[in-house]
């Protein structure tokens, strides 16, 4: 691929959930409290989100999550930030403008991201949240924060975000391959599992408030206005049209929805049950993949291959195939290229 030609005061920031700075229960408590005190992730009112986040959650959670964080770990580091760092060098090769990442939660920050960039001499930055669908807790809360930081520590400088992608066909495209070359010969089911969130927070986000969380709206319905941030909405869209682009029978293929927290109603249905129940149902080789996240990651390599595996097979299944996100492939650095080089261009007609 050649570089392109773009002016050095631009640059790209990627910018990704976050991680543990290591598996110390510390530092994983360090990290839950930033990420679940964030108000679009547990949308309490402070006092509240405060009694449940650091009266409850951080007094039992963290030695857990540290435990599992240490079957993903690897020899340098956290899985999410080394893939994230490997996306970053990798487009950074095909592109003649700097390339930095931040991390919503914990190091790299936001912030530190900008500041590699603006230390270049970048003032007008390419923000990509490296979410495909839209949600509260991922791409509102990086957007809603980078202005924040911008506003405090960069006035200066101008940010052009790069909106959820579920729907681009350069993107459907490259998910589809990546998860047809990695699919078992013989398998009964492709199931997607999604990260789940409250259901109010579907409701937040729709502009209309006429939101009706059932499957006729979110299968159905098309990309408009009132569901352009609808998060359940949009999950079954990336799925309609990845299993259209792959020709497979809609009949053999499952949605639900992992990672609940706390005993609210969630969008469902829900990973866990339903990996349990689908094995009275027949389905004994499952093939599985979790096209809300790009990176692998703590919620997929240890929540969906190791427990959900064992989850399906104490239903009664036998075959569990996990499908890897899209991680550093090389044709996914080059959709992330082509969505960032569309808002590099947008600033050349302002």
């Amino acid at each position: 691929m050649q570089k392109e030609s773009l002016s050095s005061k631009k640059g790209i920031l990627l910018v990704n959930l976050g991680s543990p700075r290591s598996t110390a229960v510390k530092d994983v408590k360090e990290y839950l409290d930033e990420f679940l005190m964030d108000e679009r992730v547990i949308d309490y009112r402070w006092i509240f989100r405060a009694l449940l986040v650091r009266g409850i959650i951080l007094n039992t959670r963290p030695a857990k999550s540290a435990e599992a964080y240490k079957t993903v770990w690897t020899d340098q580091g956290s899985p999410l930030i080394v893939i994230t760092e490997k996306i970053q060098k990798k487009l950074q090769k095909i592109v003649d403008v700097p390339v930095e990442i931040g991390m919503r939660y914990a190091e790299p920050s936001i912030e530190t991201g900008i500041q590699k960039l603006v230390d270049q001499g970048v003032s007008e930055i390419v923000l990509f949240p490296l979410y495909p669908q839209y949600a509260m807790s991922t791409t509102e809360t990086v957007i809603e924060k980078a202005e924040e930081v911008r506003k405090k520590k960069f006035p200066a400088v101008k940010i052009n975000y790069i909106q959820p992608f579920y729907n681009r066909d350069i993107y459907i495209n490259c998910l589809a391959e990546s998860i047809k070359e990695k699919l078992p010969e013989n398998f009964d089911a492709l199931q997607f599992s999604y990260h789940g969130v409250p259901e109010r927070h579907i409701y937040k986000t729709d502009p209309s408030n006429t939101c009706k969380i059932d499957d006729a709206n979110c299968i159905n319905s098309l990309v408009d206005t009132h569901n352009a941030y609808c998060y359940r909405h949009q999950c079954y869209k990336t799925t309609e049209a990845v299993i259209t682009k792959m020709g497979l029978p809609k009949e053999k293929t499952i949605v639900s929805f992992q990672s609940r927290l706390g005993k609210d109603k969630w969008i469902e249905p829900y990973t866990d049950e339903t990996l349990e129940t689908i094995p009275k149902k027949g389905i004994k080789n499952l093939a599985i993949v979790c096209p809300a996240f790009v990176s692998d990651c703590l919620e997929t390599l240890e929540e969906i291959s190791v427990e959900g595996k064992e989850q399906f097979q104490h239903g009664g299944g036998e075959n569990f195939h996990y499908i890897p996100c899209l991680n550093d492939e090389d044709r996914w650095i080059d959709v992330v290229k082509i969505l960032c080089e569309e808002k590099l261009n947008d600033f050349y007609l302002v």
